[in-house]
């Protein structure tokens, strides 16, 4: 199907997510990480336009590197080049989708690279970013919206169903990765262990610990912020664990997700709260009569925010954003557990019998106390390690190997020495900002800016 292609039966949109799967020698690698501009003699966020922004950070990419710019009336929102994209979260956030590679020796160079030309635009215009999974001294007015018109629709619609909405928007960046599957019960293996693993990677990526100068109460805030977002869109889909669960019941869910919006001819237009399954029978108030496009599917499916996403592949949802090394060690921790079909079974028989109240408790305690988190009389560290050592030992049965004859293991290293010190991201910035900075966060900018 095309894009305009005209959409009239549920059938339909079950066989599109199914038309995701693919063999396994075609099952590739999607990157996506985010992260927030400041300037670095104040430390403020960027603004979208001036000297020192958002703005000047997108024309000077395109200028200095080739990538071409995406407009949205008028002015720049994005970037692509070679099957990249750079967008823009809501409040400035530059994210980089990256191509769908091979290996994570690829995935790497790609980040690499993508850093690399940041710096080179960011530095002499006096602009910093920094990883982390929420902003750690800015407050909400202190940030600009980006100028699409889908942000203005979700912000007004955020207060509506949460408190934390406009947070989740302007404040938070994550590192995701987006893998294939191969058939409907693939989909569902992969599915059912990464939802319930998720919190795993959570703990391991903690690192959010601040809010507006502060300590937050959480190692990872960006994972707190998304429990009071929109309950309609979010979280651990206790149904995925049920029987029946398979392409027919995503789409099911999804159809009752509330909408945002509807594109035609270059217009965004207000469908908050609407129904697709209305919009599905021709009965949609924001547009009487007609009836949906594939391309209004795939919209929808965006905007949908639980910590694993169902699209024509799977997204790991569940990390917050850090530097370069763990941009690279988030694809790996769940390449090496997922694409290798021993270590998929053995984590779905590792979490077979958890409880949704335990899988719910799991992960609302590692954003507050990371790895010290507990499952079934098991710390999320003693479950981490058990998962790294699996994780590696796929990574080497997958044999992509670099120049140098390495395979892609050594990418789990920040992540094994997390678990070895036992502390995560988040409590060594706690300590460093009780000790050494005193009680102040300008040295985290100087010290993990990338």
């Amino acid at each position: 199907m095309n894009p305009d292609s005209i959409l009239t039966d549920k059938r339909e949109l079950t066989a599109w997510l199914e038309s995701g799967c693919r063999p396994k020698d075609e099952w590739r690698i999607g990157t996506e990480h985010e992260k927030f501009g400041f300037c670095t003699e104040s430390l403020k966020p960027l603004p979208y336009e001036g000297d020192r922004s958002i703005r000047a950070m997108l024309e000077g990419m395109a200028e200095k590197f080739g990538w071409e710019t995406v407009l949205e009336n008028g002015l720049p929102i994005a970037l692509k080049k070679d099957g990249c994209s750079i967008t823009l979260e809501p409040g400035g956030q530059l994210e980089l989708s990256g191509e769908l590679l091979d290996n994570l020796h690829e995935t790497c160079r790609e980040v690499n690279t993508h850093l690399a030309e940041v710096r080179a635009v960011a530095e002499p215009l006096g602009i910093g970013f920094l990883g982390m999974g929420f902003h750690p001294t800015a407050r909400r007015d202190d940030i600009d919206w980006m100028p699409k018109a889908r942000y203005v629709i979700m912000r007004n619609y955020m207060p509506k169903v949460g408190t934390l909405g406009h947070d989740m928007m302007k404040r938070t960046c994550t590192v995701q990765v987006n893998l294939d599957f191969s058939s409907e019960a693939d989909m569902m293996d992969k599915f059912r262990a990464s939802l319930a693993l998720q919190p795993v990677a959570t703990a391991l990526f903690a690192n959010s610990p601040f809010i507006e100068g502060r300590p937050s109460g959480y190692l990872s805030y960006r994972s707190q912020v998304w429990t009071d977002t929109d309950p309609d869109r979010t979280g651990m889909l206790p149904w995925v664990f049920e029987s029946g669960m398979g392409f027919e019941r995503y789409v099911d869910w999804m159809l009752d997700v509330p909408m945002y919006f509807v594109q035609r001819e270059g217009r965004m237009i207000d469908a908050a709260g609407q129904s697709f399954r209305d919009f599905l029978a021709g009965k949609l108030p924001a547009l009487p009569g007609e009836q949906p496009r594939l391309s209004d599917w795939e919209d929808h499916l965006t905007t949908a925010f639980p910590e694993v996403r169902l699209k024509r592949f799977l997204e790991m949802r569940g990390a917050d954003g850090g530097p370069w090394r763990r941009l690279c060690a988030l694809p790996a921790f769940w390449v090496g557990l997922l694409y290798d079909q021993a270590n998929l079974d053995a984590c779905i028989d590792m979490t077979r019998d958890w409880t949704l109240e335990e899988r719910q408790r799991l992960r609302e305690d590692v954003a507050r106390v990371g790895l010290a988190a507990e499952i079934r009389g098991r710390t999320v560290r003693d479950l981490a390690g058990e998962l790294l050592d699996l994780a590696h030992q796929g990574l080497a049965r997958r044999a992509r190997f670099n120049p140098g004859g390495d395979h892609e293991g050594g990418f789990l290293n920040p992540l094994q020495k997390i678990v070895e010190r036992g502390t995560t991201p988040a409590e060594i910035k706690l300590d460093r900002y009780h000790g050494e900075w005193g009680g102040e966060l300008a040295e985290l900018f100087r010290k993990h800016a990338y």
